[in-house]
C-alpha cells in the first residue's frame, strides 16, 4: 500500500471512529469498528477463496456472492476444513450491506449472521479459534441507540463506512490494507484511551524491535510465543520481519482479558494467519498456562502488565511449579513481573531468544527479586538489558527496559545499552525511529563497548554490584553540561570588576560636581 493510500485510509478511519460513535466512549466503540472490519474481511477472504477454487476448475464466471444459499451448502464441510468457518452467500458482508437500509430488523439479521458464522465451526478443529469472535459486537446494546430504529440507523452507517474503505480487491493483496487498518485503529484508540489503551497495545516500533532482537541472524523460526499477548501486535511482527511462511509451526499466545483475547484472534485473521497457524488461549498464564504441550519456543516476545498482583506464595503449588522452583523463590505477590520472566525462560528453547519489556524496578529492587536476578545471572541467562526512552507507551511516562534472555550464550557477559535518548518526539509520545532501532540491533550483534551508549559487562562485575541490572550502573551518562574555561572566566570577571570600578569613580565624580554647583 502506497503512503498516500495509507494516509487516505487513516483519514477515513479516523472520520468513522469519531463521526459514528456518538455518545459511546471511543475505546468501547472500537469493538464495533473492528468487528465490522473483521466481518468484511472474512467475507471477502472466503468469497475470494471459493471463487479462485471454482475458476481454476473451469468455471470462469463463478461468483460466490451471487450463488443461492441452497446451492452453496454443498461445499460447507470442505470449506470449514480449509478456512475454519463458513458463510452463506446471503450472509456475506457485501449482501447484508446492500440490503441494510431496507432491513427494519438489521440488528437481528446481523446477530443471526454472527451466530451462524461461529456455529459453522462447531465440532471442527477451528471451533475454539472462531468461538466468541463477535461477542463484543453487541448489535442490541442500548449504548449505540435507545431504540431499535436508532441502533439500526447507526449500524447502516457503520456497514457503509467500513464497506467504502479503500482496502482494494482482496485478490490483489489487500491483506496488508486490512492489517494496516486494524493496527491504525488500535494505535488511535490506545492513544486516546491512555492507560487503559496501553494494556491492549504495544507501539509498533517497540514490537518490531522486540521481534528483530529475537531473530538476529535467522531467516526462519519454528514457533513464536507471547504469554501476555494483548491484541497480538508483538506476535504479528514476526510475520512482517520474517514473513509468515517462515514461522513454520505457528503463532502462540495467551491473554487473560476476554475482550483483548477476542481482539487478538481477530487480528490474526485480519493479517491472513489461518486458524491452523495460530493458537491463542484465554486465561491466566502464571497459574494456568495453556501451552504445556507446545513449548519450548524459539522466539518469545512480551510486554506483560507492570507490577500486577498474583498468587505468589499464597498458592502452595507455585513454589513447586517447575517454571519457578529453579530460582528457589517466588516473585513478590504484589509484583508479578519476574514471575512472567521465569515462565518465559522456562519455555524458551535452548537455541532461542526472549525479549521482554520490563518495569525498571525489577532491575534493582532487593528481596525476592534480587534472588531471582542472582539466579538469572549466575546461570548466564541474561544476554542484554536495554534502557528505553520515557513516554513511549500509552498511559505511562516511565522509562521501561528490555530484558533479553538466552539459554546458550557464547560468553559470560551482559550487554548493557542506554537507548534512553534514542527517540524522536511525535505528538505526546517519544518514538524510536528505524535509525535508532538499527543502532541497537547492530550493537547487540557486535557486542562492542560504545562510550556513553553500550558496555559489555562480565558477570563477576554484576555480582560485585549485588546483581543490579540497572543500565545506568554500567553505562556512564554523557555529561552534556557546557565546558567552562576557568582561566577565561576569571579574566572576564577581572575585566568586569575593573569596569565596575571605573563606572563607580565616574558616578562619584558626577555627584561631587553636582554638589559643588549647589
Amino acid at each position: 500500500m502506497a503512503n498516500a493510500e495509507r494516509a487516505e485510509l487513516h483519514k477515513t478511519i479516523w472520520k468513522i471512529a469519531n463521526d459514528l460513535r456518538g455518545s459511546v466512549d471511543g475505546w468501547d466503540f472500537k469493538q464495533y469498528v473492528l468487528g465490522t472490519l473483521f466481518y468484511r474481511f472474512i467475507s471477502e477472504n472466503l468469497a475470494n477463496y471459493l471463487n479462485d477454487h471454482q475458476r481454476k476448475a473451469g468455471f470462469k464466471d463463478f461468483d460466490y456472492s451471487k450463488l443461492k444459499d441452497k446451492e452453496a451448502e454443498f461445499g460447507r464441510k470442505e470449506t470449514v476444513e480449509e478456512k475454519g468457518f463458513f458463510i452463506l452467500p446471503s450472509e456475506l458482508f457485501v449482501n447484508v450491506r446492500a440490503a441494510a437500509k431496507n432491513d427494519p430488523n438489521l440488528n437481528e439479521t446481523l446477530a443471526r449472521v454472527f451466530h451462524n458464522i461461529e456455529a459453522s465451526a462447531l465440532g471442527a478443529p477451528s471451533e475454539l479459534d472462531i468461538k466468541g469472535l463477535f461477542d463484543d459486537l453487541d448489535v442490541n446494546n442500548n449504548r449505540i441507540g435507545a431504540t431499535v430504529a436508532k441502533r439500526n440507523e447507526l449500524l447502516v452507517k457503520l456497514l457503509d463506512a467500513v464497506g467504502e474503505l479503500a482496502l482494494g480487491n482482496y485478490a490483489d493483496n489487500s491483506i496488508d490494507a486490512f492489517g494496516d487498518a486494524y493496527e491504525y485503529l488500535m494505535t488511535m484508540y490506545a492513544s486516546s484511551a491512555g492507560k487503559s489503551g496501553g494494556e491492549f497495545f504495544t507501539p509498533q516500533e517497540v514490537s518490531e524491535l522486540l521481534a528483530k532482537i529475537t531473530v538476529v541472524g535467522k531467516k526462519k523460526v519454528n514457533k513464536v510465543y507471547d504469554p501476555a499477548c494483548g491484541s497480538g501486535s508483538l506476535l504479528l511482527q514476526f510475520a512482517k520481519v520474517l514473513g509468515k511462511e517462515n514461522v513454520t509451526d505457528g503463532f502462540f499466545g495467551q491473554e487473560i482479558n476476554i475482550t483483548t483475547y477476542n481482539l487478538c484472534r481477530i487480528n490474526m485473521f485480519l493479517h491472513d494467519i489461518n486458524y491452523e497457524k495460530f493458537d491463542i488461549a484465554h486465561g491466566d498464564t502464571l497459574t494456568e498456562p495453556a501451552h504445556w504441550d507446545d513449548e519450548p519456543f524459539e522466539a518469545i516476545v512480551s510486554n506483560p502488565p507492570y507490577s500486577i498482583k498474583w498468587d505468589g506464595d499464597t498458592n502452595p503449588l507455585m513454589i513447586n511449579d517447575n517454571r519457578y522452583s529453579p530460582a528457589g523463590v517466588l516473585a513478590p505477590k504484589s509484583k508479578a513481573d519476574l514471575a512472567f520472566t521465569l515462565h518465559i525462560l522456562h519455555w524458551l528453547s535452548t537455541s532461542g531468544t526472549a525479549a521482554i519489556v520490563e518495569f525498571p524496578g525489577v532491575l534493582y529492587r532487593g528481596g525476592a527479586e534480587q534472588k531471582i536476578r542472582k539466579y538469572l545471572v549466575d546461570n548466564n541467562y541474561v544476554d542484554a538489558v536495554i534502557q528505553l526512552p520515557k513516554e513511549m507507551f500509552f498511559g505511562t511516562s516511565i522509562q521501561t527496559c528490555i530484558l533479553v534472555l538466552k539459554k546458550s550464550k557464547s560468553d559470560n557477559s551482559v550487554m548493557f545499552i542506554d537507548a534512553s535518548t534514542e527517540f524522536k518526539r511525535i505528538g505526546k509520545y517519544n518514538v524510536m525511529t528505524e535509525e535508532y532501532r538499527e543502532r541497537i540491533l547492530e550493537t547487540l550483534a557486535n557486542r562492542n563497548d560504545i562510550q556513553h551508549f553500550a558496555s559489555l559487562v562480565p558477570a563477576d562485575q554484576i555480582t560485585a554490584k549485588d546483581y543490579t541490572l540497572a543500565v545506568n550502573a554500567y553505562v556512564e551518562l554523557e555529561d552534556t553540561r557546557e565546558v567552562v574555561d576557568i582561566v577565561a572566566l576569571n579574566a572576564e570577571i577581572e575585566r568586569i570588576v575593573a569596569r565596575q570600578g571605573e563606572l563607580r569613580a565616574s558616578i562619584d565624580a558626577i555627584v561631587s560636581s553636582l554638589d559643588r554647583e549647589k
